[in-house]
């Protein structure tokens, strides 16, 4: 199957949002946007050939061409889809998506953004940036996941942080998080070490702590709102936690300011 390594750690830099219709002029096309990615989603069937692949285009599907790639479509009547020529960033982790797949339970999701953001693309940029940066975002997510880059996190992972963030202000176990993302103690022990090199007491107390000094250094909230606010209400165990993890007290923590 033929793939694209994307970034999207970074917002897209938009050059066109469109609808494109093709077919009555001509039954083919042959171009390339040497430095920039095309997003397409497309209302039709035809023939898709990316750099010597050919691929089928039906209804429903989407796809995500590397820059410099020449493309050559071949139609059958008129064809219609909406598209965005864009260019994204280097930084942050690399995604692994197909150059074109079936948009799947996605569809209806991924066609209202980039009818917004078609909408929003004259008045509104940001928005329409927006927009397609979501679509990108349930793009790059709908293979299965063997399929995807190594380095993403697996499904399970990613559920298991959604809700430790969700619930930090709250106790939490590792046995309530593994219920909750349907796997077993040792499974979610396993999958969390191997996905983020961290145990998941060892997550929730950095990503506690790390809430804790964003509150202490950037609000005026009392010292005992702050360790309400981070799961950890006795102010006793919040001070030791302070000292062992963010090395001062929480006076201290918040008399040092922010960190640059």
């Amino acid at each position: 199957m033929q793939a694209a390594t994307v970034h999207l750690d970074e917002p897209p830099v938009l050059a066109a949002v469109g609808r494109g219709l093709h077919g009555p002029a001509g039954q083919v096309d042959v171009f390339s946007l040497p430095d920039m990615w095309q997003f397409h989603l497309y209302g039709y069937e035809a023939e898709l050939t990316v750099d010597g692949t050919e691929h089928r285009i039906r209804p429903g599907r989407v796809s995500l061409v590397p820059p410099g790639s020449e493309v050559r479509y071949r139609y059958r009547g008129r064809s219609e889809h909406l598209y965005v020529h864009l260019r994204l960033g280097t930084g942050g982790v690399p995604v692994t998506v197909p150059v074109i797949q079936p948009a799947g339970p996605e569809l209806g999701f991924i066609t209202a953004q980039l009818q917004q953001a078609l909408a929003a693309w004259p008045h509104t940029p940001a928005r329409a940036v927006a927009e397609v940066w979501g679509a990108l975002w349930r793009t790059a997510w709908l293979s299965p996941p063997h399929e995807r880059s190594a380095a993403v996190v697996h499904p399970v992972v990613a559920a298991a942080v959604a809700l430790i963030e969700e619930r930090l202000a709250e106790p939490l176990t590792v046995p309530e998080i593994a219920r909750a993302v349907g796997v077993s103690h040792n499974h979610l022990t396993r999958l969390f070490r191997a996905g983020t090199g961290e145990t998941v007491v060892g997550y929730v107390r950095a990503r506690r702590m790390e809430r804790a000094r964003h509150f202490l250094q950037a609000t005026t909230l009392s010292i005992p709102a702050v360790a309400a606010s981070v799961g950890i209400p006795d102010l006793q165990a919040f001070n030791k936690a302070c000292r062992r993890e963010l090395g001062a007290s929480p006076r201290g923590v918040r008399a040092a300011g922010p960190v640059p």
